[in-house]
């Protein structure tokens, strides 16, 4: 399972997350109606939550954990209040009048989710330098964690963080003693208000950045496919165990440098919790040109590098764009290709060409994707 870690200024203000078992992120304000990718990007991070991924809490260069993402009635993240996911600075009148499910929230507190402690939330937090030394091969994701709400990381960094939280309070487990209370009253009570209206999902946001059958922006594509890939239903990429989006591809730099990949994710072999394929996807709200190839081959080698460790076969890559010329699918054809071998004694020769080329309309209800032969 995946895991979030959630950067909170106010020591209270975790004490309060941690005792009630629900988490809201403060939205900036609305400029001129429109979302922007900032707050796209968020409501990216919320869509791809699951039952049973780890939330953790950054206080003051200190994480605390450890909890659980838990589902209420039909899902484990929610809208605050009604309309919620429509890009409007509502007045402390309009937010009343929507009736949000948080007590003592104002109208940034636009959605929120829901957890428990696994086993606790230790009150002494694990330093973050004591965090990143424990298990540094592990830790890609938490390194470039600067200027957000929150982060997602993948499977084996969030055992990696919660190994070091255990260990750091092994004589707690046990014991019970210097952890946090926890009252499950508060998600109960906010169980018996939910209806349709409170649902999270991506429509909204592709609404509000329509432009004709296209999206204005890039992030709302990408909250969608969150959205979509992160469910339990067949689309044309297949199901999908971990989806995130914005992950790193390129050795560490400074953070507003790194090349990050649009959607990144992988699956396991059905019943079982090893990893058979990785997925990668480009994003380009117009017509695709050459730097999306480019740049797609960029991160299938890097992935090959950092995951999958040579077997190209593991990759399944991706570019989403309005349209793409007859240069651009020729340009696919000639170089989305990589020769490898495979096992040893003997040595199977292969060769790796699944870069697929997917075309997207948005027909006013739902974003429609097509792949382009050739």
């Amino acid at each position: 399972m995946a895991g979030y870690i959630m950067t909170i200024d106010n020591y209270d203000a975790l004490r309060d997350c941690v005792i009630k078992g629900i988490y809201s992120t403060i939205f900036g304000d609305i400029n001129y109606n429109v979302w922007n990718t900032p707050q796209e990007g968020t409501y990216a991070d919320y869509f791809s939550m699951k039952k049973g991924d780890s939330i953790y809490f950054f206080h003051e260069r200190k994480v605390y954990g450890i909890g659980q993402i838990i589902d209420v009635d039909y899902d484990c993240k929610f809208l605050n209040y009604k309309d919620a996911d429509i890009p409007k600075n509502y007045s402390e009148k309009e937010y009343k009048e929507r009736k949000p499910l948080l007590k003592r929230t104002t109208p940034k507190n636009r959605c929120f989710c829901t957890f428990k402690p696994s086993p606790y939330f230790f009150m002494s937090g694990t330093d973050m330098d004591d965090v990143l030394s424990s298990n540094p091969d592990k830790f890609r994701i938490l390194r470039t964690m600067w200027k957000v709400s929150f982060i997602k990381i993948d499977e084996e960094e969030d055992k990696a963080l919660r190994d070091i939280i255990l260990k750091r309070n092994e004589e707690f487990i046990k014991t019970r003693d210097n952890v946090f209370p926890y009252k499950d009253k508060y998600i109960k009570e906010i169980a018996t208000k939910l209806d349709a209206s409170y649902r999270l999902n991506s429509y909204r946001i592709l609404l509000e950045s329509q432009k004709g059958k296209k999206i204005k922006h890039e992030m709302a594509i990408e909250a969608a496919l969150c959205d979509i890939l992160g469910k339990d239903n067949d689309t044309l990429f297949g199901k999908w165990d971990y989806i995130s989006h914005q992950v790193p591809a390129s050795p560490f730099k400074p953070i507003d440098y790194m090349d990050k990949m649009d959607i990144f994710g992988y699956k396991y072999i059905d019943g079982y919790d090893t990893i058979s394929k990785y997925l990668v996807i480009e994003i380009k709200k117009d017509a695709a040109k050459a730097d999306a190839v480019e740049q797609i081959m960029k991160y299938v080698d890097w992935i090959n590098q950092e995951y999958s460790h040579g077997d190209y076969s593991m990759i399944e890559a991706y570019i989403i764009a309005a349209d793409f010329s007859e240069t651009i699918i020729e340009k696919r054809n000639n170089e989305c290709i990589r020769n490898f071998t495979k096992g040893y004694r003997p040595t199977t020769a292969c060769t790796w060409s699944d870069c697929k080329l997917v075309k997207y309309e948005y027909d006013n209800e739902e974003i429609i994707f097509k792949e382009i032969n050739g």
